[in-house]
């Protein structure tokens, strides 16, 4: 099934998921110094409901056949939606998350993947991110699901 065309992010009147007004620049300083940077993603625009990000196809991201490494892949795709739920929750919560899976549909060996993480489900206790990865033609090289739990922070201490 197509993915839906992406939401009018002009249109005010738009269903959004934030629950803090996202910021790719403040989202790209929290990951700073993690796995996130060593890979070369960089969080690069945001709508609605709907995260985007890029990972390039080099050293750091190539299995030994020089294919674009699926434990790769599966990072962006858990990079984008752990990020996007971050965002989509109050600063009372945090999410974690508790199953991911990815298909790999085709391979690239070169240039940079574009991930964009679409929610299926924000609620309260439970959220489910959708990730296509596309190569820079637009061609769908992977798409992934991630769920995860919202949690309270424990504000005792």
């Amino acid at each position: 099934m197509p993915n839906p065309p992406l939401p009018d992010a002009g249109n005010p009147e738009e269903r959004t998921v934030w629950k803090r007004t996202p910021d790719v620049n403040a989202m790209n300083d929290r990951c700073a110094g993690t796995m996130v940077e060593h890979l070369g993603m960089v969080l690069v625009d945001v709508g609605p409901d709907w995260l985007r990000g890029t990972m390039p196809v080099d050293a750091r991201t190539k299995q030994p056949l020089g294919l674009l490494h699926g434990g790769a892949t599966a990072a962006l795709v858990e990079t984008l939606g752990s990020v996007a739920a971050a965002w989509a929750v109050d600063e009372q919560h945090y999410c974690v998350g508790i199953e991911i899976n990815v298909n790999h549909i085709r391979s690239i060996r070169s240039g940079q993947v574009v991930g964009t993480a679409r929610a299926i489900q924000a609620g309260r206790r439970i959220q489910v991110w959708q990730v296509d990865v596309e190569d820079e033609a637009g061609r769908l090289i992977s798409t992934g699901r991630l769920t995860l739990a919202v949690l309270q922070r424990d504000t005792a201490g």
